[in-house]
């Protein structure tokens, strides 16, 4: 298998490609970079034999050249509102498969609607198969299954837990550009089955198995469309969730960019500043009777009662969000011959039991499989004991991984 990695140089590109590296399916391995000396320091990080190729993916000629030697396209490129839908028709009309980490709503139903002219191309696509989306879709999938019936499922991530890395130009991250862009305007989400725009940052109010009532609130993101297309019917939004401060801050840059006050660019700055003043870790989102960092949560009923399953990620493939991200592309790569031909969201595409078990070996502790999810629900005579158990074990393999 022939591997073109765009964007293989960047924050969440590397981790994928040291995945994809490893993969024993992978016979030819190519880091791409708008900067070719950055494409080639990162092609031999990344291991013996791996290539490099300096590539503007707005070149659309040369993007062309790139893909017509490969079959397969890992796309890390953002951010996605800009550049996800022309790749991967661009892939499509190659001829070559293509995964992604497309994290923004705006793209996925044009995306999606290159299915059947992926499918008579004979060309795979996954769409959004990193942290969140992609870890958190299959982890709504294995809440959902708790339950006879599902009316909501809502998935969420914490801002306090995996902070992205700077780019090295000294502009802001394509991660920030899209979380900007996520909370101002206006989202997509989907109520009692239909797609509605609204406002970002809604509070929502939950109830998750083991922890109690939180109040979160609404964040732009691919799940909260995809999820309802295997679960017709149902409520679903995306959430983000941090302390006090965090969020009161969050709401109030996004308020200056709506108000014309602050540029997207100069806001995503201000983040970026703000995160390396005062850098959050995973540790602290592991604390007792706190959100898990990464999780799904379904509401319906189970014997006829109303009942609420909660799937967390117990396991870290890393600190940052770069290896959160990145890593489980990698492993989706390696799972990709499993999919039929057409474009897929990682929910219809990958089974959640064989991605969390690939996943495994890749997690700080080389954990067993089992152990990569927790699961709690509200029929659980203690479901906090399975979440104080999950995550001391993983503060546990942090500090352990800290001294080492």
């Amino acid at each position: 298998m022939r591997v073109l990695a765009l964007g293989g140089a960047g924050g969440m590109g590397r981790y994928a490609c040291r995945v994809a590296a490893g993969l024993e399916q992978v016979t030819d391995l190519t880091v791409t970079d708008l900067d070719g000396g950055r494409a080639e320091r990162a092609a031999a990080a990344t291991g013996p034999g791996v290539r490099s190729l300096a590539l503007d993916v707005t070149d659309t000629p040369a993007l062309r050249a790139a893909l017509a030697d490969a079959d397969v396209v890992l796309n890390t490129v953002g951010p996605f509102f800009r550049f996800g839908e022309p790749i991967l028709r661009a892939a499509i009309d190659a001829g070559c498969s293509y995964l992604d980490i497309c994290d923004d709503w705006e793209p996925i139903a044009p995306m999606l609607e290159l299915d059947a002219l992926a499918r008579s191309a004979g060309v795979t696509a996954v769409v959004g198969i990193g942290a969140s989306p992609g870890i958190t879709n299959l982890l709504a999938v294995l809440a959902a299954t708790q339950l006879d019936s599902v009316d909501e499922i809502i998935t969420g991530w914490s801002l306090e837990a995996a902070p992205p890395e700077a780019a090295p130009d000294g502009k802001p991250s394509a991660a920030v550009v899209h979380g900007i862009q996520q909370v101002t305007g206006t989202i997509r989400v989907t109520r009692h089955g239909r797609a509605v725009d609204e406002r970002p940052l809604r509070p929502v109010r939950i109830d998750y198995p083991g922890v109690g009532r939180r109040t979160v609130r609404t964040f732009g993101h691919p799940e909260a469309l995809t999820l309802p297309r295997m679960f017709p019917g149902t409520t679903s939004v995306n959430v983000a969730f941090a302390g006090p401060g965090v969020m009161t801050a969050v709401a109030a840059i996004g308020a200056a960019v709506d108000r014309g006050i602050l540029s997207p660019h100069r806001a995503a700055s201000i983040i970026e500043r703000a995160e390396r003043v005062l850098p959050s870790t995973f540790e602290r989102t592991l604390g007792p009777r706190r959100l898990p960092p990464i999780f799904a949560l379904a509401n319906g009923t189970r014997h006829g009662r109303p009942a609420a399953a909660g799937c967390a990620l117990a396991q870290l493939p890393g600190t940052t969000m770069g290896e959160v991200t990145g890593i489980p592309l990698g492993v989706a790569l390696g799972l990709l011959s499993s999919a039929e031909p057409g474009v897929h969201t990682p929910e219809s595409s990958l089974a959640p039991a064989d991605f969390f078990s690939a996943l495994a070996p890749y997690c700080l502790g080389s954990p067993d499989p089992d152990d990569m999810v927790v699961t709690t629900r509200s029929w659980d005579p203690a479901p906090e004991q399975a979440l104080r158990t999950a995550f001391a074990n993983a503060r546990a393999v942090l500090a352990r991984t800290a001294t080492a």
